[in-house]
């Protein structure tokens, strides 16, 4: 019998997906791994809840980060990603960078999250450290998940609606706790996911989509301090940093790599403090690190 479904969380080779309300647990055909959390799948049904995936359709987007020897999938289908920050623990600007360079070669819309907006020692620091990303037009939402949870939820849902996004951040950032707020009965979703995967106690270690209503999901990830994008040529990801759209195509030179170049009109924007001088050096890393890349 034939289903399609959402896949809502995997694990190692094992899948999850929801086909009209059903939970299946699904195997691909061969040892193909390369099914994400957000995909719809053509199901073959092989007993009353488990499911061979045949086909993944088309993607509309797909978000992920990769090493030097592999790639992981975050998410397909998303259309906006929202980075989770705090204003302690201190987060890590190259972390948030790289998430909004994905974003970008991905074409999914990014947002942050300052949460613990209530920790006032530590909130202006915050802020400060943010603006590098609202110069950029990158919104920033402040939320408290703990002590104010009301207004959190009154700031992030009318974001969610109608939109499949995805919820990264590092540890102890409060992202789970801003997802218990948006889904109540995450706690008891993400057990009946564990046993259905038989993932036993690693309750955290896997990405899982929630649905919000009907016509919006939300997607939490593992807490994760690295974010590598060697997946992305030289081309991709000059265009993946915004902040370089205005100057691109002004260099003298129409292949300069905006490293060391004479007359190159990123280091001239560098220089004249209009393009942060972090955001430059991560981009010469990731150029770096793209050309490492043995798979």
């Amino acid at each position: 019998m034939k289903q399609t479904g959402v896949i809502i969380a995997a694990h190692g080779r094992h899948y999850l997906a929801d086909a009209n309300g059903m939970h299946l647990q699904c195997v691909t055909r061969g040892k193909k791994t390369n099914v994400a959390v957000g995909d719809l799948v053509d199901l073959t049904l092989t007993s009353a809840n488990q499911a061979v995936i045949d086909r993944i359709q088309e993607r509309k987007t797909l978000l992920y980060r990769s090493d030097q020897y592999k790639s992981k999938l975050l998410a397909a289908n998303v259309t906006q990603l929202f980075i989770v920050v705090a204003t302690e623990p201190s987060f890590a600007d190259d972390l948030v960078s790289r998430a909004l360079v994905a974003a970008e070669a991905a074409g999914i819309e990014a947002h942050l999250i300052l949460n613990k907006v209530d920790v006032t020692d530590s909130l202006e620091r915050a802020r400060e450290r943010l603006k590098v990303y609202s110069a950029m037009d990158y919104p920033v939402h402040e939320v408290s998940a703990t002590a104010q949870p009301e207004a959190a939820v009154a700031t992030l849902m009318p974001l969610l609606e109608n939109q499949s996004s995805i919820l990264i951040g590092q540890s102890g950032m409060g992202k789970s706790s801003l997802i218990n707020l948006l889904v109540p009965d995450a706690d008891i979703a993400t057990r009946e996911i564990s046993e259905a995967l038989d993932t036993g106690k690693h309750t955290t270690t896997f990405t899982r989509l929630y649905h919000l209503g009907e016509s919006a999901n939300v997607i939490d990830s593992p807490g994760f301090q690295e974010f590598g994008l060697y997946h992305l040529s030289e081309g991709m990801l000059e265009r993946a940093f915004r902040d370089f759209a205005p100057y691109l195509g002004g260099c003298k030179f129409y292949n300069c790599r905006h490293l060391s170049e004479p007359q190159c009109a990123i280091l001239d924007a560098v220089e004249q403090g209009k393009i942060a001088r972090m955001r430059h050096t991560l981009y010469g890393q990731l150029l770096h690190e793209s050309a490492q890349t043995l798979y």
